[in-house]
């Protein structure tokens, strides 16, 4: 695995910084606090594992076999997808003078919906499934236990893109005194709410 390793954490690498659902997810609970943003990534990252273990068990094969079980995991995405974007848009119509509400430090509640939150967008993505299929196998260096590869390049990965999406949300932070607007604030919420339902939409009615 080892001699594989540098051009897989450069293929992650491409990966995490091909745009998407999640990446609009994290900026957008990042704008609500550190927590909520870390939350979200830990969520999502979780979700990039058991992908991987799922491909690893050979478990996303049946999707890429069964085009009924594609068919209503994408369609449930699709929904799920639409259902962050109406909240994005719902929390823009409620911003007052004082900016969007921000999810309170330390509260247990809010940094479980964060996390929840992450982790249910990325498994809701059959796409995800379909991709951990086909990436992770194509760096199991001939003549290594398959499982075992599998799960340590998941578990790679994973972390990887933990360590990645931080930079998100430390960025985002960065820019808080600008961000804390109310004026900016709600039209993030605006663009990040049409894009995750642009998205939902897709999903639900691609073929």
């Amino acid at each position: 695995m080892w001699s594989t390793l540098p051009a897989f954490l450069g293929a992650c690498l491409l990966v995490a910084a091909s745009p998407g659902p999640s990446s609009v997810l994290i900026i957008r609970n990042a704008l609500r606090g550190r927590r909520a943003g870390m939350m979200t990534v830990l969520g999502n990252e979780s979700g990039v594992f058991l992908w991987g273990v799922f491909a690893a068990l050979g478990l996303t094969a049946v999707l890429d076999a069964s085009e009924v079980a594609y068919d209503v995991m994408r369609v449930a995405g699709g929904v799920i997808l639409v259902g962050f974007g109406v909240q994005a848009l719902r929390a823009a119509r409620r911003a007052g003078p004082g900016g969007l509400d921000a999810l309170p430090a330390g509260d247990t509640g809010s940094d479980l919906r964060s996390y929840r939150a992450g982790l249910l967008l990325n498994l809701a993505n059959p796409k995800a499934g379909i991709f951990a299929m086909a990436f992770l196998p194509q760096f199991v260096p001939a003549g290594a236990p398959h499982l075992a590869t599998m799960l340590a390049l998941a578990a790679i990965w994973s972390v990887f893109e933990v360590g990645y999406y931080t930079t998100y949300v430390w960025g985002v932070r960065r820019m808080r005194r600008v961000l804390s607007r109310a004026g900016v604030r709600r039209r993030l919420e605006q663009v990040s709410g049409g894009v995750m339902i642009a998205l939902g939409v897709r999903l639900a009615v691609e073929g």
